[in-house]
């Protein structure tokens, strides 16, 4: 009996805690709820629609039939399903395992590993270069492990998030410039001398806008003020430059730019991965700091070895830029033709104006019915009143699927008052 009267004094003691944690989780729906709500009624409420095919100028898609015309994949060079990317996955995913089940530094370096970071160092013509599970990652550890409280970063307010993210992890002093003018930078930079080290950080190519740093300018003014360059790259590694190095090559500054980002699983394979490429003391530092690295399983060999056979596939030839630059110029010109508003420049992302929301998902939907996708891009991932739909080009599209596309949007935009 006393046992019994245990159990049920803790039985009575335990209901109001019990009732508490239902009430909090009660409340914790409702926020949820409101928040989520107000998303969908400002039209910016993102689905993701599901691919049921490898990725390629061509897919599949969930709910849809037959194949639909793929614009706005990061797939720049179409190497993510390139037979001998896809043939190099395979042998190293036998030859290696699926994975480390381990950091770099306790048991997680493969001879791959080591191979593929000197092979990013020559592309780049850098000295070290260090892998992460992505960009986003080599973002979140490069600041806080180089810069202290006696320094200083300058940013493009229009950087990457990742960038944001990792300037704010750090304790350098921070200075954030507007977008792509050199009049604030260099006054930024003014402010900036009583610092011990001054690092400028912008995005090579912007992913949102398709426009480019002015990386000629940028590094002048850093030589004039004593600053270092850091270049985040992903959007340019592998199709900007003559050979594919990206803006510091497309704009001749490649000795100048002191730290270069990129990533894996873009042009270079389109899996994941990313890296930092640049002094070797900077690379060995991160190696002991950079939190990302440190406390990140390993890259699976898969993925190794897929970028790796990107990488060659590149060096051997830029036949494949030169497609991909061609096609580029044909779906600009002949979308300005018709009357829409393409933001950037000779970049292919091509973002297709449009300003209104709720007007950018609808016609994103109403090309996917035409078998198009694409996907329309709104607040907070743009600026409000910004909204756009992303088109990007990739080197396998053919001028066939460009013209199609075109037509598609002229339809559904006029039939949107998108044009008259």
């Amino acid at each position: 009996m006393m046992w019994a009267g245990r159990v049920f004094r803790a039985a009575l003691s335990g209901a109001p805690r019990c009732h508490r944690a239902q009430s909090a989780l009660a409340q914790l729906r409702g926020i949820l709820e409101e928040e989520l709500e107000g998303i969908r009624g400002a039209g910016t409420w993102k689905s993701e629609r599901v691919i049921t095919s490898r990725q390629g100028p061509r897919i599949h898609v969930d709910g849809t039939s037959g194949g639909i015309l793929n614009f706005c994949a990061n797939n720049y060079l179409g190497l993510s399903s390139h037979p001998e990317v896809i043939q190099a996955g395979l042998q190293a995913l036998e030859e290696f395992g699926a994975g480390l089940s381990s950091v770099r530094f306790i048991c997680g370096t493969q001879s791959i590993h080591k191979d593929l970071e000197a092979k990013i160092a020559r592309f780049h013509q850098r000295e070290d270069a260090i892998l992460y599970p992505s960009c986003f990652d080599a973002n979140a550890g490069l600041f806080e492990a180089l810069l202290t409280p006696e320094d200083a970063v300058l940013s493009d307010e229009l950087n990457h998030a990742s960038i944001i993210d990792g300037i704010r992890l750090c304790k350098a002093h921070k200075y954030r410039y507007r977008h792509l003018d050199m009049a604030d930078l260099e006054a930024k930079l003014q402010e900036a001398q009583k610092h011990r080290l001054r690092l400028v950080a912008t995005d090579g190519a912007f992913s949102m806008d398709g426009d480019i740093a002015p990386l000629q300018e940028i590094c002048c003014l850093a030589s004039q003020y004593g600053a270092l360059v850091f270049v985040d790259e992903c959007h340019a590694t592998g199709f900007l430059g003559a050979t594919g190095r990206g803006t510091d090559e497309l704009l001749g500054v490649m000795d100048q730019v002191t730290i270069i980002n990129s990533t894996l699983g873009k042009a270079l394979g389109g899996a994941s991965g990313g890296y930092t490429t640049g002094p070797g003391s900077l690379v060995s530092l991160l190696r002991q700091r950079a939190r990302p690295y440190l406390f990140s399983n390993s890259l699976p060999p898969a993925v190794v070895g897929c970028a790796s056979k990107a990488l060659d596939l590149l060096m051997e030839s830029n036949a494949i830029i030169q497609s991909m630059a061609a096609k580029t110029q044909r779906f600009r010109s002949k979308m300005e033709a018709a009357g829409f508003t393409i933001s950037g420049a000779n970049h292919p992302i091509c973002p297709v104006m449009l300003g209104d929301a709720r007007l950018a998902s609808c016609m994103a939907d109403d090309m996917l019915k035409r078998g198009i996708f694409v996907i329309g891009f709104s607040y907070p991932v743009v600026p409000k009143g910004k909204a756009r739909i992303r088109v990007q080009i990739s080197a396998v599209h053919s001028e066939e699927d460009i013209d199609r596309c075109v037509e598609a949007f002229v339809e559904v935009g006029r039939l949107h008052g998108a044009l008259p």
